[in-house]
């Protein structure tokens, strides 16, 4: 992807944190997800950018960010994330999280509630224990010898060949752009500094037999926070039937499916994504002092 910016870098607890800070609007906080960076938002970075301040690190143990052996928590990377805002002297801004960043987000949402002004949920861990296999495999002893292997261009090579075959027979597969940008983010694990930062903050959230970590007993303190969810349909790395269950415990929330998009709708469906995370985030400004989320009765997009 093309860029417009360059990383600016931080050094917390002495190891540095690189991350885009661009735009000169009210601040928003992307949070990417596993093995991912800041790369992962696509152009929404630039088109966010238009309006907003876009802060987007790469968390540590992920993209140009330092990949220290220690602590790949949920509460360390939400810890991360608080000091950046110190360091940026952001007291609080509109979250989003991708994948284990929406797991991140919702973690900081617990635990400094006073840095979050509304929270965008996007293809989320946290909800539900159901993940690919690739994720459960991961926890398993030995992965971390296999991983290389499953990362080479030679294994890229054959799976694609072999996933474009199935889609010739009709049977479902990860769209494009979902499928472009999982590829170019797994295949990072090559390097041994990324493949343990992934291992640990993978076991950290994920077990043999699924996510091990789940936001629902933290549901209450979410109520009286502006929420969207947005899911990719044909998600394969977690099912966007996780998104029933914070409808159901948070009523007020927004739920979106994106029929056709996969993992990463922000880069399936770009242009409705903006515009829907752009109405959320503008109604920050409007409604901030609002007590119960946004309705889906309030926002008359329509999914093209």
């Amino acid at each position: 992807m093309s860029s417009s910016y360059e990383l600016q870098s931080v050094e917390l607890h002495k190891d540095v944190l690189r991350y885009v800070d661009m735009g000169d609007g009210p601040p928003v906080i992307l949070v990417h997800g596993l093995l991912g960076s800041h790369q992962s938002w696509g152009t929404q970075l630039e088109r966010l950018s238009q309006k907003y301040r876009v802060i987007a690190p790469d968390l540590f143990g992920h993209g140009e960010s330092d990949k220290p052996t220690g602590d790949y928590s949920l509460s360390s990377h939400s810890a991360t994330i608080r000091d950046l805002m110190d360091h940026l002297n952001i007291d609080s801004a509109p979250m989003v999280g991708h994948s284990l960043g929406g797991g991140i987000v919702m973690q900081l949402t617990y635990l400094f509630p006073e840095r979050v002004d509304r929270l965008a949920l996007v293809s989320s861990g946290g909800l539900g224990p159901e993940v690919s296999l690739l994720l459960k495999a991961a926890t398993l002893p030995g992965s971390e010898l296999v991983l290389p292997l499953l990362a080479s261009d030679w294994f890229r090579k054959n799976t694609e060949s072999a996933l474009a075959q199935l889609g010739r027979w009709g049977l479902p597969v990860e769209p494009g752009p979902s499928m472009a940008e999982t590829w170019r983010s797994f295949r990072s694990v090559a390097d041994r500094s990324t493949r343990g930062a992934f291992l640990a903050s993978t076991r950290a959230v994920v077990g043999p037999r699924g996510q091990t970590v789940s936001a629902k007993q933290h549901f209450e303190k979410f109520e009286s926070i502006p929420s969207l969810l947005v899911w990719g349909g044909k998600d394969r790395m977690i099912p966007a039937k996780h998104a029933d269950n914070i409808r159901r415990e948070v009523p007020n929330s927004r739920v979106e499916i994106f029929p056709d998009a996969g993992h990463f709708p922000q880069l399936d469906e770009p242009d409705f994504f903006f515009r829907l995370l752009d109405e959320f985030l503008d109604s920050n400004r409007t409604e901030k002092s609002a007590p119960a989320a946004i309705t889906p009765a309030a926002v008359p997009l329509q999914h093209p």
